[in-house]
């Protein structure tokens, strides 16, 4: 079983793509904050975590809007870039909304039926067996209920769960899902908050929402395929935001279609996962990475305003404590 990584990429810094991003910058009401484009330059850890904790990965199909870091070695075998160009529809370009560029990752040529997304802010910090994200063939995720919340602070992530759940609720039925596949709700293993949300939404008859994990997501591409052949008008629809909207979808789709659908393995992915986001003290971050517990580590970028040099220094030295030398990517 061949396995592919995904990786998504932006260089913040970037004049040209700065001054195309200035020209079809929208209103205030779309999210394009600078947090959503600011670059820790991390990037190389990715590269060296990937190489180090999980050498067995295909090929490494690197997204980007035209750029590449200055140290990355394109003729590395292992690597193909992809320019938006390469894959996406010319007539929605450009697109500065990552919800549009996750929407069609199948098209990318020479994609392996079985991949995993990352976003850059989702390294790999201990060694990663491929069961890790597939076993026998399928995706290893979890599946749980959750509401979605109306939080008017980031009102449109509140709207992109609730278009995601719109779409799911047109194919899959709740309560049949459940009696149908029981074990993937109630999986000895699961969180206990997995058991709790699930017995609380089973006296609601429709969807409210699911449990997302910020995290590396493992694909079927098969899956994306049969959601776009059930769902192209929506996801065309969705296509016209250049930065992100009420009107999105997300990867999220496709991900939880699958576990709807039954095509996963559940297993508690929690056991080698844990989130983090950037803020004033990140004590707990720069010790996960420094002495790792988990397999892998999301750093989510926050609003945070002022100088961040010091943070960027500490999560470097962290990273360099686990991965001091140049990989085989770098040149």
């Amino acid at each position: 079983m061949d396995i592919d990584f995904v990786i998504m990429w932006v260089d913040g810094n970037d004049p040209e793509w700065r001054k195309e991003k200035s020209k079809y910058m929208p209103d205030s009401q779309s999210d394009a904050s600078d947090a959503r484009y600011r670059d820790w330059e991390l990037l190389k850890y990715w590269f060296r975590g990937v190489e180090k904790f999980a050498p067995w990965v295909r090929k490494i199909h690197f997204v980007t809007w035209g750029h590449v870091p200055t140290w990355l070695d394109v003729t590395n075998p292992k690597i193909h870039i992809v320019k938006h160009e390469d894959y996406m529809p010319k007539e929605i370009l450009p697109v500065f909304n990552s919800s549009v560029i996750e929407l069609y990752l199948h098209k990318i040529e020479g994609l392996a039926e079985h991949f995993v997304f990352f976003n850059d802010d989702v390294f790999l910090v201990d060694d990663t067996k491929p069961e890790v994200f597939f076993m026998d063939g399928k995706p290893v995720d979890m599946l749980a209920f959750q509401p979605v919340v109306a939080n008017p602070k980031n009102p449109v992530m509140s709207n992109i769960y609730m278009n995601n759940s719109l779409i799911l609720a047109k194919h899959f039925n709740k309560r049949e899902g459940v009696k149908t596949h029981p074990g993937n709700y109630f999986r000895i293993g699961y969180p206990p908050l997995y058991f709790f949300y699930n017995l609380l939404e089973l006296f609601f008859p429709l969807y409210t929402g699911f449990y997302t994990v910020h995290g590396p997501a493992p694909f079927l591409k098969k899956t994306y395929e049969e959601v776009w052949e059930q769902e192209g008008e929506a996801l065309r629809k969705a296509s016209q935001d250049r930065f992100r909207g009420n009107g999105d979808v997300t990867q999220y789709l496709f991900r939880e279609w699958q576990k709807l659908s039954g095509d996963f393995v559940p297993r508690n992915v929690h056991k080698n996962f844990q989130y983090y986001e950037m803020s004033e003290n990140n004590q707990a971050l720069y010790q996960a990475i420094r002495k790792p517990k988990k397999k892998v580590i999301c750093i989510n970028d926050a609003e945070i305003h002022g100088d961040i040099s010091e943070m960027q220094k500490e999560l470097h030295m962290a990273f360099e404590n686990i991965l001091p030398n140049k990989s085989c990517f770098e040149k």
